[in-house]
């Protein structure tokens, strides 16, 4: 994938001139990052990892020997239309240049106006499944608990469009917010998984172009839950973590990264194939304070740990909150699992804070 400065975006009306930016409400960080070890699981956190292990990882298991066959990736999102919005939940379809984003805010949250704080948030499914639909509960959940409206962006993605565009469509979505009148210190950047990935790389997008070209910007914060922070697998396939997640199978990574690269190859940038973005290459002082939830027994722990070591020498301020024996994005389970209300809770509030 292209670096995020070279990658092209459509023309956008002109963003009007922003507010005198505020002074940043928390400390530079010391160089170490604070890591805190949560408690649990309870048994609705065990009985939905078991069912992770019986029915999704057997699919990832066959899928991941095949993956280039042409799976249902879609339906997975189209099915979870079934599940009804939370009562009082507020949704709006936004229309944004090659892609639609759902605009939801729970009952009793004021609507988004560009006056008060905002959530950008880019789902996971490993950049090939998932949407609004199969998000819209948590979603929903922390828009009450942020006491903020949710942008959801339904991006293009593998493997008929590369990550590369995932993230163009996500630089879309931020735009349509600036352009609402969001400056950035209003503007929080959540994501779930590969949501991860996309959120650090639209940071440092934006730290090296803004959104004109010239400015560079900084939204008020990042938050993330099992977060997917780079695609090479090498530290990740060696993490004792691969042996015994219950949802990932060890090849399922590998098969990931094939089909990451294949979609690179057919889309064609200044003349060549895109180039695999490694976000964790490109940290720099100044990206926004980062939040990280993740299941102390997932394999995508070497990677938040990996990019809090990164961050935090950087000198951003970062926290990791580790929940012990808990699935990938246990937070999917909330409010039946109680560790995954409390996890959005906690989410909800650094937001609140972080914008403040």
């Amino acid at each position: 994938m292209t670096a995020p400065s070279k990658i092209p975006s459509p023309a956008h009306r002109a963003v009007r001139p922003g507010r005198t930016a505020k002074p940043r409400r928390f400390p530079v960080s010391d160089g170490a990052p604070v890591e805190v070890v949560e408690d649990g699981p309870s048994l609705a956190g065990r009985l939905m990892g078991l069912a992770a292990m019986l029915t999704v990882k057997p699919t990832l298991t066959v899928g991941s020997y095949a993956p280039r066959l042409p799976w249902p990736w879609g339906i997975v999102d189209f099915a979870a239309r079934v599940l009804r919005p939370v009562p009082g939940t507020v949704r709006a379809t936004i229309g944004l240049p090659h892609c639609t984003a759902q605009l939801v805010r729970a009952a009793g949250v004021l609507p988004a106006d560009g006056k008060r704080a905002v959530i950008l948030y880019l789902h996971g499914g490993a950049f090939l499944t998932c949407g609004v639909n199969t998000h819209g509960r948590l979603v929903t959940a922390l828009s009450r608990y942020a006491d903020s409206p949710v942008l959801v962006v339904n991006y293009r993605m593998i493997p008929k469009h590369s990550v590369g565009t995932a993230l163009d469509d996500c630089y879309d979505a931020y735009k349509w917010l600036r352009e609402t009148g969001y400056e950035p210190d209003q503007i929080v950047l959540a994501g779930d998984s590969a949501g991860g990935y996309l959120a650090l790389s639209l940071a440092e997008r934006l730290q090296v172009e803004g959104i004109d070209g010239f400015t560079p910007e900084t939204p008020a914060a990042i938050a993330t839950m099992s977060p997917l922070f780079e695609i090479d697998n090498e530290a990740r396939g060696d993490h004792p973590n691969a042996r015994t997640d219950v949802m990932f199978p060890p090849k399922a990574f590998h098969a990931l990264v094939e089909l990451i690269e294949q979609a690179a190859a057919r889309r064609i940038v200044d003349g060549r194939p895109e180039e695999i973005y490694e976000p964790l290459d490109h940290i720099e002082p100044g990206l926004p304070r980062t939040l990280i939830h993740v299941s102390g027994s997932e394999v995508l722990l070497s990677d938040a740990r990996k990019a809090a070591r990164r961050l935090a020498a950087a000198g951003v301020p970062v926290e990791v909150r580790i929940w012990p024996g808990q699935m990938h994005v246990f937070q999917l389970g909330a409010p039946a699992v109680s560790e995954a209300s409390r996890s959005l809770k906690q989410i909800g509030e650094y937001i609140r804070e972080a914008t403040w």
